[in-house]
């Protein structure tokens, strides 16, 4: 259970308040404001309440929490705060609520006074659905599902966009040369910016004095993305920033550093800038999380056997290299250490007592980096697995990394006969049992299923398939079903096209179909009696 008393604001609450609290988060100039969502998704605010940045319209500061009317029944999926100090907010059906400090634009409104609550509206990010947010000290991004980025604010260092001056969310483009690969996770200095790509590639522009972008030079600043300097290993699993510098964890547990390093905040034993990325406690420790946020030079990682690590600006004091703590995560090193002692992130409060049933438990870990420990590259694109539940669920597997099958020793298999969306459901069904899949792409797993000789998975494809079988695509699910000797399946199929003959052979699969396909149609047809009358 999170201990409260490591922020002294937190004490201002009763402890029943306390004992509501799901998720919170402490920012401001001397960490005097907060910010918490309670289990049944209300969210409340408490502190000083700076230039209105905790939203509640009347620019009051106050010592007893007030709740966000505005907010009540919307489930909060995003939190970022900037030093200006100004925070963003996204909720689950896509709205974006921004408040604080607004010289720069920075809330994205267009006007350069203060707001005290504002919603972006969908005008200005088209057709959105966010999945993160992430703030500078004075610019803004956030992050779509579909991947793309869009930016905002002060942009004396082009932090927000290549052009002059963005007073409204703009996408931010050209992602190098990552063909196929999307955004999955974005960044914020203080006043450059970064994302990371699903193929483990990281980008990043804006203020490069310090080495801050990792890309090789000090250049002051950079208007386009431009990628990281080559690691010993590609795939980072998770990035963040501090004012100047920036860390970065791979899938493999080695932790990277780079950028401004006045306070020692790289790790590495000195106070040098680092240009390109450097690696921390080399093959020391696997690390699983790394911590930092830009209204500070503090630096913090968890490894895999639970060390917290922390170094940079700590209690005034310059750690150059990480030391080891007492601390059992990386959110109790910013209370105790930092300047000032906000939190890194919005933090979720873990319930000791509450353990997750096993199929739900099984199906959290599906795709997940921090305990996955080997990796499909299919299309471009990573699936994060762990061998023991594929040698659990699967024959192929089983036998896979039991055998001298080369694969049995690689912690990365590429896959080149499934496409990504079909091997990931495939994976995914593994952990979780279930197929979400429209017909058509059902019958890719359904293949898959064959040559994997996964019964089980074949039987459910088949009644997907059933299911959603159509006038449209029966004959070609028929075709599907005869490739990958699925009788009873293709038996289901052909009795749908004889008993809807005349629709379906006006389609245009119908049309495009294979002279032999064609010809056996015809002839298996007239056996049924389709062209008795």
């Amino acid at each position: 259970m999170l201990n409260f008393s490591k922020w002294p604001l937190l004490m201002l609450l009763s402890t029943e308040e306390l004992a509501t609290i799901r998720q919170v988060c402490v920012f401001g100039a001397s960490a005097n404001e907060a910010i918490y969502i309670t289990n049944d998704n209300k969210v409340f605010v408490i502190g000083s309440n700076c230039s209105g940045c905790l939203g509640t319209g009347d620019g009051l500061s106050t010592i007893v929490p007030k709740q966000l009317s505005y907010l009540e029944g919307k489930k909060v999926v995003s939190f970022s705060y900037g030093s200006g100090p100004h925070i963003l907010l996204a909720t689950e059906d896509g709205k974006i609520f921004a408040c604080g400090h607004n010289d720069f634009r920075q809330l994205g409104g267009g006007t350069a006074n203060y707001k005290l609550s504002q919603v972006l509206v969908g005008a200005n990010i088209p057709n959105m659905k966010v999945k993160e947010v992430a703030c500078g000290a004075h610019h803004s991004m956030v992050l779509t599902q579909d991947g793309t980025v869009f930016a905002w604010g002060l942009n004396n260092r082009r932090q927000a966009s290549s052009h002059s001056s963005d007073i409204l969310p703009i996408p931010v483009k050209a992602f190098g040369s990552s063909q196929g690969a999307t955004v999955i996770g974005i960044t914020c200095g203080h006043s450059f910016s970064m994302a990371l790509m699903d193929n483990g590639e990281i980008y990043g522009w804006g203020n490069n004095g310090n080495g801050q972008l990792g890309v090789g030079n000090n250049s002051k600043e950079l208007m386009m993305p431009c990628r990281l300097s080559a690691l010993q290993e590609s795939c980072i699993k998770q990035v963040v920033s501090g004012y100047g510098h920036s860390l970065a964890v791979t899938d493999k547990g080695r932790l990277y550093s780079w950028g401004a390093n006045t306070f020692g905040q790289l790790g590495i034993g000195d106070k040098n800038d680092c240009f390109s990325p450097v690696q921390v406690m080399a093959d020391e420790e696997r690390f699983v999380e790394v911590a930092a946020c830009h209204p500070t030079n503090t630096s913090a990682a968890k490894t895999q056997s639970g060390h917290v690590y922390m170094w940079g600006q700590c209690r005034g004091q310059a750690v150059v290299m990480p030391r080891l703590t007492y601390f059992t995560n990386t959110d109790d090193v910013f209370a105790c250490v930092a300047s000032p002692p906000v939190t890194w992130r919005l933090m979720s409060v873990e319930h000791n007592d509450l353990l997750l049933p096993v199929a739900q438990a099984l199906k959290n870990e599906f795709d997940s980096p921090e305990t996955a420990d080997l990796k499909f590259i299919v299309e471009g694109k990573c699936i994060h697995v762990h061998k023991a539940v594929l040698k659990i669920r699967c024959e192929h597997f089983r036998s896979m990394f039991r055998s001298p099958w080369v694969e049995s020793h690689q912690e990365v298999i590429e896959i080149s006969q499934f496409s990504y969306t079909i091997y990931r459901s495939f994976l995914q069904f593994l952990y979780t049992d279930t197929v979400d899949l429209p017909p058509e792409d059902a019958i890719g797993l359904l293949d898959l299923a064959t040559s994997y000789c996964e019964s089980r998975l074949k039987h459910l494809c088949q009644q997907i398939i059933k299911g959603g079988i159509t006038i449209q695509n029966a004959f070609a699910l028929f075709s599907s079903a005869k490739q990958f000797d699925a009788e009873d399946l293709e038996e289901f199929c052909f009795q749908f096209c004889i008993s809807h003959l005349t629709q379906v052979t006006q389609t245009p699969t119908f049309s495009q179909v294979d002279g032999n396909m064609l010809k056996g149609f015809i002839i298996r047809a007239s056996y049924a009696g389709a062209f008795r009358y």
